[in-house]
């Protein structure tokens, strides 16, 4: 901040001058609250400008003052007779404006923390499902289904389907190796179909998707 905009430059006669005065007529009627009043209202903008130059905020830099003023007030008889009372009510103003952007800190640096950790939540989430994958849940659901039905089916039903879909063989293949004819491994082919479209029927779109992937 540029000295010059500081509200209480030193080297300026005029405020000095003011300071002055200030300070002799506080010191003059220390029980005198209506004059109390009066300076508290004629003086108080500098004090003011003070706070404001470094809190930049006008009602939070008049809140400020009144309680510098207030604390002169209540414990101006345990202050010294040299003490320089502008620098005093400064000081006191300084020490709440300090406060106050303290709080101001900390403030900022809790709501950047729940801001990073809301943004790491967010970016998880939208990774989450970024990488999801619809046709892979259902399938993760149809396979339960299926794999509950088949164990429910007879063995050689059971046999016959597995053979069929899960190793690729064909009807002859299946109907050599289990000494059985092509009629019986078409048989119980047809039957698990059957049952697996009944149980299966809310994935209907699926199906031909998930059989072509050998279930």
């Amino acid at each position: 901040m540029s000295h010059k905009s500081n509200a209480f430059n030193h080297t300026n006669s005029k405020q000095q001058h003011f300071f002055i005065t200030f300070a002799s007529l506080m010191r003059e009627q220390l029980t005198d609250t209506r004059l109390f009043s009066t300076l508290f209202e004629q003086y108080k903008e500098p004090f003011i400008l003070f706070a404001h130059s470094y809190i930049r905020d006008r009602a939070a830099a008049e809140d400020i003052y009144v309680e510098a003023m207030m604390q002169y007030w209540e414990k101006r008889y345990e202050l010294s007779s040299d003490t320089n009372i502008p620098a005093y009510i400064l000081t006191s103003i300084k020490n709440r404006s300090l406060n106050h952007l303290r709080h101001l800190q900390v403030r900022a640096e809790a709501e950047e923390q729940m801001l990073n950790h809301s943004t790491r939540e967010l970016n998880f989430r939208i990774s989450s499902l970024e990488s999801c994958d619809p046709s892979e849940l259902f399938a993760t659901e149809m396979r339960e289904i299926i794999r509950k039905t088949l164990d429910e089916l007879p063995e050689q039903t059971r046999t016959i389907f597995y053979k069929s879909r899960y190793e690729n063989k064909t009807n002859n293949e299946i109907a050599e190796e289990l000494g059985v004819n092509i009629k019986t491994v078409e048989y119980h082919i047809s039957k698990t179909l059957k049952i697996l479209r009944t149980r299966l029927k809310d994935y209907l779109p699926l199906l031909v998707f998930l059989f072509d992937r050998s279930l």
